[in-house]
């Protein structure tokens, strides 16, 4: 895919998170959220944090290398350490500083991203990725934190086709789902069929694969995220496609597991 067109829909995901939260309050901002330790702020002064490397990352890679030295720093330190190196500075900020941080930091991220080229490569935490993928992964990310608050806070919204970023990050990173729990990628190819936001169906892998997901996209972009367990979802999986699915990891980082069975519905 085109990066101007992923550099669009990011835009419109940043601006349709930003128009959702427009609708709290001051007691909703303090609410906690199924990330640990995390309130409703935290979530967006995470956004804000990363969206403020990314640009630093595209604008200054040679200062990006050493910001991410540092927070490979604090991580080997613990979570507490972790959380006050990336959300230190922001959480004394009331809502509408905070929002007007992260707003300015979106649209540098925006103004930069006009720079990029489909063929250019981004440093980031572990290995570069090529443009497009760094702009899905920020897409995926807003998206990803945006259910943490839907959740905490019992908003809803309505799923769109740029749900499809999400999904196909989420199936290109199966093989490095294995690979970063230390295990072996499964000989079988998987199909994954999804019925999309506008009623078609979008289609990742060989239409031959024996192994095969199929239900809603946002259900599957849910799973691959960490943010629903896959037996509280409408997807089929076969056996092989099932371990994936409980396994899936789209975001960069340690392994992690999502959410128990019965816990996020």
């Amino acid at each position: 895919m085109d990066v101007a067109v992923v550099a669009r829909d990011l835009a419109i995901e940043h601006d349709a998170l930003e128009l959702l939260i427009a609708e709290l309050d001051d007691v909703d901002w303090k609410l906690p959220t199924p990330s640990p330790r995390w309130s409703v702020a935290d979530q967006i002064a995470h956004l804000t944090y990363f969206d403020e490397t990314a640009v630093i990352a595209l604008i200054d890679p040679t200062r990006f290398e050493a910001l991410a030295h540092e927070l490979a720093g604090a991580a080997s330190q613990g979570d507490e350490a972790l959380d006050e190196f990336t959300l230190g500075e922001l959480r004394p900020l009331d809502p509408p500083s905070l929002v007007a941080r992260w707003r300015e930091a979106r649209i540098r991220l925006g103004e930069a991203a006009t720079q990029l080229s489909n063929d250019q490569r981004v440093p980031w935490y572990g290995p570069s990725m090529g443009s497009t993928s760094f702009l899905t992964a920020r897409l995926m990310e807003t998206w990803a934190h945006g259910q943490d608050i839907v959740d905490a806070t019992g908003l809803s919204r309505v799923p769109t086709e740029r749900l499809r970023h999400v999904a196909n990050l989420g199936f290109m990173t199966r093989s490095w789902t294995y690979r970063n729990r230390g295990l072996d990628v499964p000989d079988d190819a998987v199909r994954v069929e999804l019925n999309a936001p506008s009623g078609e169906i979008w289609a990742f892998g060989p239409p031959d694969a024996a192994e095969v997901v199929t239900g809603p996209a946002e259900d599957f972009c849910l799973v691959v995220t960490q943010r629903r367990h896959l037996d509280d979802t409408k997807l089929v999986a076969t056996p092989v496609a099932r371990d994936w699915m409980l396994k899936a990891q789209a975001f960069a980082g340690a392994p992690t597991d999502g959410p128990a069975k019965g816990t996020r519905t």
